[in-house]
């Protein structure tokens, strides 16, 4: 199992957390990933000046996340390190 956090402090919050973790838990349902992904929110992964959503997978923080590009974070960023 791994973490990711998605951030919902008040930048990312402003910049569409709630539309990026509705994608992100679809996306994992779609693939029946749930089981593998400890999904939960972060207050601030300090990565305020970027654009889009920040999400922290393990110790790594991605910053620039829309709903539009969960599906290859997924496939970029989560598979592999389920491996």
């Amino acid at each position: 199992m791994i973490d990711v956090s998605i951030c919902v402090g008040s930048s990312c919050h402003l910049k569409g957390s709630k539309p990026v973790i509705d994608a992100m838990k679809e996306e994992l349902s779609k693939r029946d990933l749930l089981s593998k992904v400890n999904l939960k929110a972060a207050f601030c992964l300090n990565h305020c000046g970027s654009e889009g959503v920040s999400v922290r997978v393990g110790e790594d923080v991605y910053s620039g996340l829309t709903p539009e590009k969960i599906p290859s974070f997924v496939d970029e960023v989560i598979l592999p390190r389920l491996g």
